[in-house]
């Protein structure tokens, strides 16, 4: 007994009954809530299935608040799954998606802001009528322009030079007109570019090889052109393998369809004239000016047309004229004019010329070329001695959108020596390329620098490589030739295709804060301005790649979203490509609008990433031509 009871407590033993006794309260009180929680009666299968409308596999119906019950004192529990919260349908008025019908096949060629019809009313002095005239906001079409019936997708550069498929520029006026001047043939399925010329009956070539025995054609320091009233613009595709870019206008009903021509064949051009409004292109932008028998009354008007010139040639640039009155000597007879009127012409341009401060560099045979100078210094010391002439004063130069031309002379940026070139020194192509421009180097454009402009030529090449991942005929070399950039800023998507068989039609908005178009052409890029809440000056499906870089933010409350993309489907090719990059919240609404087009279309991510706010929108237009006709 001694050694059962002993007189120390173990406390080893004590501790062991205190968990035992612990542990029996803690499963009993399990259980009894488990019982308290529990049917007093289980239900049988028969039960279940039968509370849940019969059928081999038993279910729970979860719209129904109470399908199985349990003891009349506690009844089961069920979830209810079902939306208590509804949104009543939309109205069928705004449910419905936008949608544009096709438009009629009268329209295929339609122009809105070069319509003949509405330029009837206007002026016909000084041939105004010929300028741009755009509708009214109530007249603006909203049918998608159809391709004419027939319309396939032109040869690839450099083939589409030399043809194009009838089908799709369905005209045979010049092939009759100008049959003996090779500019074009008609030939079965095809329209055949000699590369002839009123001037240059040897062909463009040969033209330019006799311009080349002038001056400098091979050193890179003549990289942009403007030809004006450029016909078929043969001239400016023959310089491209000189590695030459030229920007080519000619009005809309001069020659049916000779600007439709060229873009047809893959040759920069847009359609314009030389009238009352400046060219819509900055100063000092063109290293040469051509005019090829293209009927400006250069000595005409106080010399307004060739002082226009002279805004747009960058100093040192050459103006070239061949035709009326040049070598009229051997021509007048051809030419179905007398002696006297050609002379007083000749002399009339050589006097405006003088009085541009312009020096006759050489006349040989059918062609004449005059410099513009480098700087203004002699030619300031001379208009205060002759005074024919008086320089433009508190003038924009670079500003040039429904602007008035001027006969005053526009003057060139102040220098310190005889020597140095206004506005700067411009580097041969392809150097021109990369190196800083002389409007940003001198800090005319504010707040861009030239680490800015580094980072942005740098940046695009990253954006353009990427946007060859996503969009596979970008990527293929030769699926596309005209390209259109919508907001260009400072041509960093052009400067990145500059290697690809392309070229780019760089377009700097009016509404844009900083213009910056004249840095663009001292890249040895060209492009225009342009405001998207009306129709650009070219004929439909002139592009087969559209870009744009936040357009759609830029006009938000200026325009309609639909009216821009109508004009996008307007001038895109059939099979079209458009890459379009923005806040995604507008490019949802601009995905919309494109549906209704009948474009395909996808939005997809940034390049640096899902997490950017910033998408890019990808459609291509589907090929669609209209129904065929009696006629075709």
């Amino acid at each position: 007994m001694a050694s059962l009871f002993p007189k120390k407590p173990n406390k080893h033993i004590s501790k062991l009954y205190l968990i035992t006794l612990i542990s029996i309260l803690c499963t009993f009180s399990y259980l009894l809530g488990l019982w308290h929680n529990s049917p007093t009666n289980a239900i049988s299968s028969k039960d279940f299935t039968a509370a849940n409308g019969g059928g081999d596999c038993p279910h729970l119906n979860s719209t129904s608040k109470s399908t199985v019950q349990s003891s009349p004192t506690k009844p089961i529990t069920n979830l209810d799954f079902s939306a208590h919260h509804h949104l009543s349908d939309p109205l069928p008025t705004t449910a419905r998606a936008f949608n544009a019908p096709p438009c009629n096949v009268s329209l295929s060629e339609y122009t809105p802001c070069e319509d003949v019809q509405r330029s009837l009313k206007f002026p016909r002095e000084n041939l105004i009528y010929r300028e741009r005239h755009c509708p009214e906001a109530n007249e603006v079409l909203k049918c998608r322009i159809p391709a004419p019936y027939g319309y396939r997708i032109p040869f690839r550069w450099p083939e589409s030079r030399d043809s194009v498929w009838y089908a799709n520029v369905p005209h045979k006026e010049l092939t009759i007109e100008k049959k003996n001047q090779n500019w074009v043939r008609y030939e079965g399925e095809r329209l055949k570019f000699p590369g002839g010329g009123t001037m240059f009956p040897r062909g463009a070539s040969a033209y330019i090889d006799d311009i080349g025995a002038l001056i400098n054609l091979k050193d890179g320091s003549i990289r942009t052109a403007l030809d004006t009233g450029c016909g078929v613009a043969s001239w400016g595709a023959y310089l491209l393998s000189r590695d030459i870019l030229a920007m080519s206008f000619a009005p809309r009903d001069t020659h049916e369809a000779q600007v439709q021509f060229a873009l047809e064949r893959g040759v920069p051009a847009l359609i314009g004239v030389i009238a009352s409004i400046r060219l819509p292109y900055p100063s000092r932008a063109f290293d040469i000016a051509h005019c090829s028998r293209c009927l400006i009354p250069w000595g005409q008007n106080e010399g307004i047309y060739l002082t226009e010139v002279d805004r747009v040639l960058r100093p040192g640039g050459y103006w070239i004229l061949s035709g009326p009155p040049i070598n009229w000597q051997r021509h007048w007879k051809g030419w179905e004019r007398t002696t006297e009127s050609l002379k007083v012409e000749q002399n009339a341009i050589e006097s405006v010329a003088k009085s541009l401060c312009w020096k006759k560099l050489k006349q040989r045979e059918d062609l004449a070329i005059w410099q513009k100078p480098k700087n203004h210094i002699h030619c300031k010391k001379s208009q205060r001695i002759f005074k024919n002439r008086p320089f433009c004063e508190k003038q924009e130069p670079d500003k040039a959108w429904y602007t008035k031309m001027d006969t005053c002379l526009t003057p060139l940026p102040k220098v310190k020596g005889i020597r140095d070139v206004s506005g700067g020194k411009l580097a041969n192509w392809p150097q021109r390329l990369t190196s800083i421009p002389p409007r940003i180097s001198s800090g005319s454009l504010e707040g861009i620098t030239a680490e800015i402009f580094k980072e942005n030529t740098d940046l695009w090449k990253k954006r353009v490589a990427y946007y060859k991942t996503v969009d596979y005929q970008l990527a293929e070399r030769g699926r596309y030739r005209n390209l259109l950039d919508m907001n260009a800023y400072l041509g960093g998507f052009a400067a990145a295709l500059v290697d690809d068989p392309v070229w780019v039609m760089n377009m700097v908005p009016v509404e844009s804060e900083v213009n910056t178009l004249g840095a663009i052409y001292e890249r040895g890029l060209i492009g225009t301005y342009q405001n998207w809440c009306e129709a650009m000056s070219t004929y439909p499906r002139t592009y087969d790649f559209i870009h744009g870089d936040s357009v759609f933010s830029l006009y938000q409350n200026r325009c309609k979203m639909e009216d821009i993309l109508l004009e996008m489907d307007r001038i895109l090719r059939p099979q079209g490509s458009v890459i379009l990059r923005d806040d995604v919240d507008v490019l949802l609404k601009v995905k919309r609008i494109a549906d209704g087009l009948q474009w395909d279309t996808r939005i997809t991510d940034h390049e640096n990433g899902p997490l950017q706010r910033e998408k890019i929108l990808l459609a291509v237009k589907q090929y669609w031509t209209a129904q065929p006709t009696d006629q075709d």
